[in-house]
């Protein structure tokens, strides 16, 4: 395929991103550019975090590949064979639940059919509806190489979970066991912790007496324990009332007897640190079988998982104990209906403690219960209370597994940047949970574990290896499916072939660098470590990088709810996915929350605009693209200098992108493309375009091509190709190689220059001289090296600083100001040139008023009632107004010092 149809040397008058977006990407994927054949090159690979096949393009998803994309096509251009693994994940719950919504709008539902035929209605939605987010990331300019995209249940994707979870299995490291877990009594299924939303409810705080049995009593002559629970309806399972070990008030009664109102279940006083003798009663109700905490306590009571009492079905509706001693009456009813049926019925027994207030009138009043806020777990999926829920499901050794990849961070194996998440990888590391990887799900990589009548287990890769392990008996698979973070655990070597020994895998593996969001450090990237370091036997990448959240402007956290989401395609459609992209590199600063500003990404827009605006005055001046790739002769110190500013961009850019300084990269180039060649380069060079500055203004402008591409591919593949004949796109050019260095003669002279015309615009600014006016200047003992620079650069002092030349002599006596520049304190007089009083006077008077605004906001600023109180926006405001007035009232200070 040959090049989109751009035409050298005819850029059209107006930029416009949406006319070369999509015509220069169809073209570098069609032509194989995004991973063009280079064997016997250092290999250089990132892996994406693969989105769910049923998501689309948001905020966090445009940072992050953004990042991504800056690294491949900088390690591209610098002649790496560069391999972007991309693929999408098959997001188990998510996608069941898509397919399953579009069946009940039909009509229809999962049940009515068997799992093989609706497995396969999954498929099909997959084909016709899954790679929404593929073509999104294709918007935003992505190089992944497409060609070898991958899907988390491919079969050879397949084949790798099957292995490892063989592997692990047979290792002792993958085991079967009664624990709690969160379920979701909507989706009927265990869920992950980062699948758990939690959220502010208002709730209570029921007291109960739990009567002592055989007479017992406290020292204090009391024969029940006052208990305390958000959840009443849970006490149908209790197996326990604990105390702290030290605490005065139940030390008699540790170990006696209580008999549990409603069911009559005869348990213990037990001690254990996890009551604390300062909230509530200091008593706590155990339940084992349906709380976290409660279930250690169980545990370290010496009750057995096995023993531990369920209450509930998969939807949440009470079913009868083992020992049978739930009341009928609460049987089958759903957990919120028995709640309120308990607490009527303890009430009614006496057994409810009320929570007593006050009304205005100072008189007592009785409630059932004390008002609190309860932070409550809901399923991010299916929208209902998560239940922990006693159920025996498939868990992974995560401590055993997690020895590794914490060695591997301390030594050095593996990077985190920035390195302050290092405390909290070992944190969760060295405390790390069994992990729960099944899921009642038909959807997913289906366990391959097979079950004898006795219950007996046979785990292996194929049902013909399971049988041959148990012989002539009959077996039955298990229905559960595995978690979606295994799977997308092995990414990093599973894409690449494995456990086949693929010239990929041995390429490829490790990869260099995990671009991630620190709210998967746990849930991916460090399961990624654990299997790639147990598999593998190396690290799966060298460097993590993590970073922030990308809030709304306020500072906020984006949510549905807030209504304060941000589209990235609309600001795509509306700026270009150039803009965007410098947007999220130049906000982006070492794992430091991005707050979203619509007004910068118009901004980047308009620096396009500025490099597109410069490009077609360089072609209108006769100036096309370089043929070289070293810097050519110069001899002119404007020529020689800005030839220096690339060598010291090159090396910037370079040295930040190596520390991952997304930030300070993306400004770096920004800064020498806006201020030292479009504001002070042509500008300097305008009227004077000779041969040589010809050459050295087209090579300049190529570096800027290569130098901006990783960030703004599109616009700069656009410029690269009109502006001359070349025999390969800009997305597989060099990476600059001035073969040059900085002249430090030239640099001195132009950045006198550069002083002095910004010093004079500044000071006519401040005192209303029109910016047109030509002034004299007075020099009177220049130094040989600046009287050199002035008398080499007659026209650029005359044109630019609108000058009428700079004597060598004392100036006039009179009003006049000073401008410095270099060694150099130049006069320029006043006299006939402004009304020096009434000039003084307004400028007294704006100062003034500004001085009067700054205290005042200094005074609030400094007031801790108005900062503790005041809305965060408003703090924020004062503080930006304060520091706008300030300024401005040193801008108006040194303007009146320059009147004398």
């Amino acid at each position: 395929m040959t090049a989109p149809e751009t035409i050298v040397g005819t850029l059209d008058k107006t930029f416009d991103p949406a006319a070369i977006e999509a015509r220069w990407y169809a073209h570098w994927e069609s032509t194989g550019l995004f991973r063009p054949e280079r064997p016997d090159a250092t290999p250089f690979t990132i892996v994406n975090p693969p989105p769910n096949v049923t998501g689309s393009l948001h905020i966090g998803h445009a940072l992050d590949n953004t990042l991504q994309d800056v690294l491949i096509r900088y390690e591209r251009l610098r002649g790496k064979d560069a391999l972007w693994v991309v693929g999408t994940d098959h997001a188990g719950i998510a996608t069941q639940m898509v397919v399953e919504r579009q069946m009940e709008a039909a009509g229809d539902k999962r049940t009515n059919y068997n799992r093989e035929d609706f497995i396969a209605k999954v498929w099909e939605w997959k084909a016709e509806s899954g790679g929404t987010i593929t073509r999104q990331l294709r918007r935003l300019g992505c190089s992944m190489d497409w060609s070898r995209e991958q899907f988390t249940m491919d079969p050879h994707f397949t084949k790798a979970v099957v292995k490892v979870f063989v592997d692990l299995h047979k290792e002792g490291l993958i085991y079967r066991d009664k624990r709690l877990v969160n379920w979701d009594p909507k989706l009927k299924t265990a869920i992950s912790d980062l699948e758990v939303e939690t959220r502010e409810v208002k709730g209570g705080f029921w007291h109960f007496k739990y009567p002592l049995a055989d007479g017992a009593r406290r020292d204090d002559g009391l024969d029940y324990i006052e208990v305390a629970t958000t959840r009443p309806e849970t006490m149908l399972a209790d197996m326990a009332v604990a105390v702290h070990p030290d605490d005065p008030r139940y030390k008699a009664v540790i170990g006696k007897a209580i008999l549990q109102p409603l069911t009559g279940r005869r348990f213990k006083v037990v001690a254990d640190e996890h009551a604390d003798p300062e909230l509530g009663s200091g008593a706590v109700k155990i339940t084992p079988g349906h709380d976290f905490n409660d279930f250690e306590v169980g545990k370290r009571a010496g009750i057995k998982p096995a023993e531990m009492l369920n209450m509930f079905d998969a939807e949440a509706r009470v079913i009868q104990t083992a020992d049978g001693l739930i009341p009928e009456k609460y049987l089958g009813q759903d957990r919120f209906v028995v709640r309120d049926l308990i607490v009527a019925d303890m009430k009614s027994a006496g057994m409810l403690i009320p929570h007593v207030t006050k009304d205005k009138d100072g008189e007592p009043v009785e409630a059932d219960f004390e008002p609190r806020t309860i932070q409550t777990p809901y399923g991010d999926r299916g929208g209902v209370v998560i239940e922990p829920w006693l159920t025996d499901q498939w868990y992974v050794d995560a401590e055993t597994l997690a020895k590794a990849p914490i060695e591997a961070v301390r030594s050095g194996a593996i990077e985190i940047v920035p390195k302050t998440w290092e405390k909290t990888f070992f944190n969760w590391m060295e405390n790390i949970q069994p992990w729960c990887v099944s899921r009642q799900l038909w959807w997913g990589h289906r366990i391959p574990a097979w079950y004898a009548e006795n219950g007996e287990v046979f785990v292996a890769e194929t049902e013909e290896q399971a049988q041959a392990l148990a012989g002539n008996r009959k077996l039955t698979r298990d229905e559960d499916v595995l978690d979606t973070w295994f799977s997308s655990a092995l990414w990093p070597f599973a894409t690449l072939g494995w456990p086949d020994d693929t010239e990929l895998v041995r390429r490829h593996y490790p990869g260099d660098v995990l671009i991630s969001g620190f709210d998967i450090l746990f849930f991916w990237d460090a399961r990624m470590a654990m299997q790639g370091l147990h598999f593998m036997k190396q690290v799966p990448w060298k460097k993590l990088y993590l970073h922030g959240l990308v809030r709304a402007a306020d500072g906020q956290k984006m949510s549905k709810s807030k209504g304060n989401v941000v589209d990235p395609l609309g600001l795509i459609d509306q700026y270009g996915a150039d803009a965007l992209r410098f947007f999220m590199a130049a906000m982006e600063s070492q794992g430091r929350d991005v707050k979203m500003d619509e007004r910068r990404v118009e901004g980047y827009r308009n620096f396009a605009t500025k490099l597109w605006n410069a490009a077609r005055f360089c072609q209108a001046n006769g100036i096309c693209g370089s043929q070289s790739v070293a810097a050519p002769a110069a001899t002119s110190a404007v020529n020689r200098w800005i030839i220096g500013e690339v060598v010291e961009t090159v090396a910037a850019l370079d040295a930040a992108l190596a520390d991952l300084r997304f930030d300070a990269a993306a400004n770096t180039i920004y800064h020498f493309v806006w201020d030292q060649f479009c504001d002070w380069y042509i500008e300097l060079v305008k009227g004077s375009f000779d041969a040589e500055t010809r050459a050295v203004a087209g090579w300049v402008l190529d570096q800027i091509l290569v130098m901006l591409h990783p960030f703004m591919p599109f616009v700069t593949e656009e410029l690269w190709n009109a502006l001359a004949a070349r025999p390969h796109e800009l997305i597989v050019a060099r990476w600059p190689q001035p073969a040059a260095e900085v002249d430090p003669a030239a640099k001195a002279e132009v950045e006198f220059l550069i002083a002095l015309v910004g010093s004079l615009r500044t000071a006519k600014n401040e005192l209303g001289i029109a910016p047109g006016a030509r002034l004299d200047a007075y020099l009177p003992e220049p130094s040989p090296a600046t009287r050199g620079i002035i008398e080499r650069n007659p026209a650029a002092i005359d044109r630019l600083a609108r000058l009428n030349g700079i004597r060598f002599q004392p100036a006039p006596t009179g009003a006049a100001m000073q401008v410095g520049a270099g060694d150099a304190n130049i006069i320029v007089p006043l006299e006939g040139v402004i009304d020096i009083a009434s000039e003084k006077a307004r400028l007294e008077k704006a100062l003034g008023l500004s001085e009067k605004e700054a205290k005042s906001l200094e005074g609030r600023l400094s007031n801790p009632s108005f900062v503790e109180k005041a809305k965060p926006e408003a703090v924020e405001k004062a503080r930006a107004d304060h520091a706008l007035h300030a300024a401005e009232a040193q801008r108006l200070k040194a303007a009146l010092e320059r009147l004398g």
